[in-house]
């Protein structure tokens, strides 16, 4: 189910920062018809931290009745308390989630057996798929391969994106789990590596921006083509750089809104780019056709 360029949409607002449904759809529509293979909402592009709880399940259903099962819906429900993932988890399969995106907690700094129980935890209270998310960077917390072995076990884990950038971890990972779990990379500078390790898609964030080219890149690799697959990863790196010269996701946010998608609105304590930055990410975004 969970294979191929899958975005990790952003959450768009308002200029008075309330939540923009309208253009929530145009971006999914785009989505979808550039080839994207599963929308992911409510995750760290989707500002899912400064969401209220209303707002969160809002997003979700929004995301769903879009999509209409075109393709998968993989809601963000991770939080650094276990009960209220859970309870978001329990939400998302109700309003008819494919499945659930669940991070790692963070700043609690759990060890490797409080994530076992973490997300055991969060398995046993739903039926649908979990993808495991591990982005240490993020979290201040890495998830070890023995431990996602340990939870692979688990009926209704079915997948990890692993955004630790550790190439050598994510083949200790398939190493360990075989076939009980699906890989997808988290880190768009290396797309083509994980899917040359067993890799099955990628949970993007510069497919916001050109979704076309991301699924390219894994339909390429997909079809045999690992010419033309380097070819394009090797094209978008300095999008993906770009992506990345102040914090996820204020560029991809500003980016979208210099090319008319949305108004660009961050919610605190993210704020607007520095002039510098900001004229660096034009000329990205200029040299790739895109404004």
């Amino acid at each position: 189910m969970f294979k191929g360029s899958m975005v990790a949409i952003v959450t768009p607002f308002k200029a008075n920062g309330e939540l923009d449904e309208a253009a929530y759809e145009r971006l999914i529509e785009f989505q979808i018809a550039n080839g994207t293979k599963a929308i992911v909402p409510c995750g760290t592009t989707g500002e899912s931290a400064t969401l209220s709880h209303a707002e969160h399940e809002r997003v979700i259903e929004l995301a769903i009745n879009i999509v209409g099962k075109r393709v998968p819906v993989v809601a963000g429900t991770g939080s650094n308390c276990t009960a209220e993932a859970i309870r978001l988890t329990k939400s998302a399969q109700a309003a008819g989630a494919d499945g659930a995106l669940v991070i790692t907690p963070y700043y609690n700094k759990p060890t490797q057996a409080g994530l076992y129980e973490h997300f055991t935890q969060i398995a046993n209270s739903v039926d649908i798929p979990i993808v495991l998310y591990n982005v240490p960077g993020r979290t201040g917390i890495n998830m070890l391969p023995a431990t996602v072995a340990r939870l692979a076990l688990l009926d209704n884990i079915v997948a990890i994106k692993e955004a630790s950038g550790s190439l050598t971890q994510m083949t200790e990972i398939l190493s360990r789990c075989g076939d009980k779990i699906t890989l997808l990379a988290g880190d768009d500078f290396i797309i083509l590596p994980v899917l040359a390790i067993g890799g099955k898609g990628v949970i993007s964030v510069v497919a916001n921006i050109v979704p076309d080219r991301v699924a390219g890149l894994v339909n390429a690799f997909e079809t045999g083509d690992v010419a033309a697959a380097a070819k394009l990863q090797i094209e978008l790196f300095s999008l993906c750089e770009a992506m990345f010269y102040e914090t996820n996701p204020i560029p991809v946010k500003t980016g979208l809104s210099l090319m008319g998608k949305i108004d660009g609105y961050l919610r605190p304590p993210l704020c607007p780019m520095s002039a510098d930055n900001l004229a660096k990410l034009k000329n990205t975004l200029g040299q790739y056709g895109l404004i």
